[in-house]
């Protein structure tokens, strides 16, 4: 059997937590199992080579932002490799360059475009545990070094996982697999055995921080099975798969919420053709990702009201842009709220079950919480609420949907 494992900064902060993740992989190694460990940089040395940048440019060039930015990894896929080799069991630590992730030319962002690992082959063949550097990858041709942004070493270990046909992608991280929602607000919160790459990628891109989107994509369309456990036990994780019969079963799998939400609302627009194409193709032009959209026709037909949700660091930027389309389109004005959040509800048994949205609007009205947005999908129904709603929101809705005791395991 061969296993990926991705260990988070948390899990190799420091000296004493790399000897504890090299045990981990030599133990998985002695069990007969051949063993490919991605690493993140050590927690905190990230920012520290940041500040070291701006302490010299205020702007400093991407491309040597990367090259700087990749040595955090190496640094901890080096000093795994050492523990590894010093509990008596052969490794190898490799760069993005040699295990062959190619990227495209975008840098502190890039896409894998490929990745060869014919080396990481051979080696594991001949016995060794291979350790990689995260986040990082080289671009085909200049061999320019790149890294993957957010997320960056969870989708280096999902692709490598996917590059080598691996049986299993295990990542470890500090909390112990995928919750029916936050345990900090919800004490209850249960531990999911399983859940769907649909409903993960739904958790991932509502603010659940357990895995980035990216990965969960790469996941789900090469099909790698992933677990996500904890670093700092032994306990079962949570397995992140295909959908199946089982899971339908079940209406509702998780609550998360996201308060990192603004809502600019663009007032007394002129009802006519163009208009929200030009708003919205400006806004993305500026580079803000827009996430929920509501437009409200007045009764004479002649003006409309158009709000929508932008990330909050991004919420002045995204306001003072709109003002500026704003007049060039005659509208009357432009408002800004930052004080809501966006509290969801996902589960692939909406599909077949009627009602769902019904039942949770139901049950934020019965506690007084009131609904500014709404937006769906097949398997998702999020809403816009006061901020200070939203622990209470996550709270009833965990207990209207009897997610601590009923559902799926």
């Amino acid at each position: 059997m061969l296993v990926v494992q991705k260990f988070g900064g948390t899990s190799v902060a420091n000296i004493e937590r790399i000897r504890a993740v090299a045990e981990r992989v030599v133990k998985t190694a002695r069990e007969g199992h051949k063993v490919v460990v991605v690493v993140s940089a050590m927690a905190g040395e990230t920012d520290k080579l940041i500040d070291l940048a701006h302490q010299l440019s205020r702007n400093p060039s991407e491309r040597e932002m990367d090259l700087l930015l990749s040595s955090g990894e190496r640094v901890t896929s080096a000093l795994t490799a050492i523990a590894i080799e010093e509990l008596g069991h052969k490794a190898m630590a490799f760069t993005g360059r040699q295990m062959g992730i190619i990227t495209d030319t975008v840098h502190t962002k890039a896409r894998i475009e490929k990745i060869t690992a014919d080396r990481a082959k051979r080696v594991l063949d001949e016995g060794y545990i291979v350790v990689v550097a995260g986040f990082q990858g080289i671009t085909e041709g200049k061999n320019d070094v790149t890294t993957l942004g957010r997320g960056g070493s969870d989708l280096s270990a999902v692709a490598i996982a996917s590059a080598l046909d691996a049986d299993l992608c295990e990542i470890y991280t500090d909390v112990d697999g995928v919750y029916t929602t936050d345990p900090n607000i919800v004490p209850g919160a249960r531990k999911l055995e399983k859940i769907s790459y649909e409903e993960m990628l739904e958790l991932a891109s509502l603010g659940a921080k357990v895995l980035q989107t990216r990965s969960v994509e790469f996941a789900m369309k090469y099909e790698v099975p992933v677990v996500v456990r904890s670093s700092f036990n032994d306990n079962p994780g949570t397995l992140v798969t295909k959908e199946d019969e089982d899971m339908e079963k079940v209406v509702v799998s998780g609550v998360a919420y996201d308060k990192n939400q603004a809502k600019i609302t663009v007032l007394g627009v002129p009802d006519r053709p163009g208009i929200a194409a030009k708003l919205f193709k400006d806004i993305a032009s500026a580079g803000v990702v827009v996430d929920m959209i509501v437009q409200n026709v007045g009764s004479d037909g002649r003006a409309t009201d158009i709000s929508f949700t932008v990330p909050k660091t991004e919420s002045r930027k995204a306001s003072k842009l709109t003002e500026e389309i704003a007049k060039e389109l005659g509208a009357k004005g432009v408002t800004l709220k930052e004080d809501i959040a966006k509290i969801s509800i996902v589960g692939v048994g909406m599909r077949t079950h009627s009602g769902v949205a019904a039942q949770m609007f139901e049950t934020l009205a019965a506690h007084g919480i009131n609904i500014m947005m709404i937006s769906t999908s097949e398997v998702k129904v999020s809403c816009i609420i006061d901020s200070k709603y939203t622990e209470l929101a996550v709270r009833v809705l965990h207990d209207g949907f009897e997610l601590a005791a009923a559902g799926r395991k």
